[in-house]
């Protein structure tokens, strides 16, 4: 099954105590299309200026992402800038140009209409509901969003809660959007207002999905180095739902796999600047981190009881 994703196609600068990289691939729906199409067929919705390298894209092309929604509009390309000191967690936003992005208006292409995985990345909630206006009965919609937008869209972001399945967001953005500083009594907040599920992110930490019944927590994988974490919440997502587009399985222990899945990519995407770690992996080389992943929590001996002899 496909997976359709709306976001923005940007170009970014960045600086990390590891290097610096000058208008590299950037945008919520490019790290995503990246993650996702090493599992399932993508179809990609976005803008970008008459300025945007094209050619750049060709890789996500050649690994099956359809960019038939990828509008051309004249004027500049979205463009940010920022530095990350020693605490990779936190982004410094130095310069941002929005250039195109400002007007954005998602179109969905008729053969992207009837796609059964939707992911709304992190957009105006405005344009995240004309997205849902124009799509046809998906099996499952997954939203993101930010600080920018729980300030400045409040209203409208309550209401795209009522019309999706799954949310992802950061602990400081769940705490935000709900008021409450627990991450447990936010996410059923959160539920309370539309959403079967919620993902809430904790950066290096890992990341829990709540459902009303449940509470499965996903560790970071474990890096020596990480070179730089522009992307990695995008390609967490990616991961995440390629894994349920591919296997076309919404049951409570397969979203807990994606998880899995989405922690993966997450942790590829860190390792170089862009998406330049996504772009080179292959099959084999995702498959043994889920396996490593899968022993960083895995324990067959039973456990004694307090007092007991081990």
């Amino acid at each position: 099954m496909s997976v359709l994703v709306v976001g923005s196609v940007a170009l970014d600068s960045i600086e990390t105590p590891f290097g610096r990289a000058e208008e590299v691939l950037g945008g919520s729906a490019t790290y995503f299309s990246a993650a996702a199409s090493h599992l399932t067929t993508v179809s990609m919705v976005g803008v970008v200026g008459e300025d945007y390298p094209m050619q750049k894209l060709e890789a996500l092309a050649s690994r099956g992402v359809d960019m038939a929604g990828v509008q051309t509009a004249r004027g500049s390309s979205f463009r940010w800038r920022g530095r990350y000191q020693h605490d990779l967690n936190t982004a410094h936003t130095l310069e941002t140009h929005l250039g195109v992005f400002s007007h954005f208006k998602p179109q969905i292409p008729g053969q992207f209409r009837r796609s059964p995985f939707v992911f709304l990345a992190n957009i105006d909630p405005r344009l995240q509901l004309s997205v849902l206006a124009q799509v046809e009965r998906p099996r499952l919609v997954a939203c993101d969003t930010m600080n920018f937008w729980i300030e400045s869209r409040r209203p409208e972001l309550l209401e795209l809660l009522g019309h999706v399945d799954l949310m992802t967001l950061n602990d400081a953005e769940a705490r935000q959007l709900t008021e409450e500083s627990n991450i447990v009594k936010a996410a059923r907040w959160i539920m309370d207002r539309g959403p079967a599920r919620v993902i809430i992110k904790k950066g290096e930490h890992g990341a829990f999905m709540f459902t009303r019944d449940t509470i499965f927590f996903a560790p970071a994988f474990p890096l020596e180095s990480v070179f730089d974490p522009t992307g990695a919440g995008d390609s967490f997502a990616g991961g995440f739902m390629g894994h349920l587009a591919r296997t076309g399985d919404l049951s409570d222990d397969n979203l807990r796999r994606a998880v899995i899945y989405g922690s993966t990519m997450g942790s590829f995407a860190v390792e170089r600047f862009s998406i330049e770690r996504l772009l080179e992996l292959d099959q084999a080389t995702i498959d043994a981190r889920v396996r490593e992943f899968q022993q960083l929590v895995a324990f067959d001996a039973p456990m004694a009881a307090v007092g007991e002899p081990t």
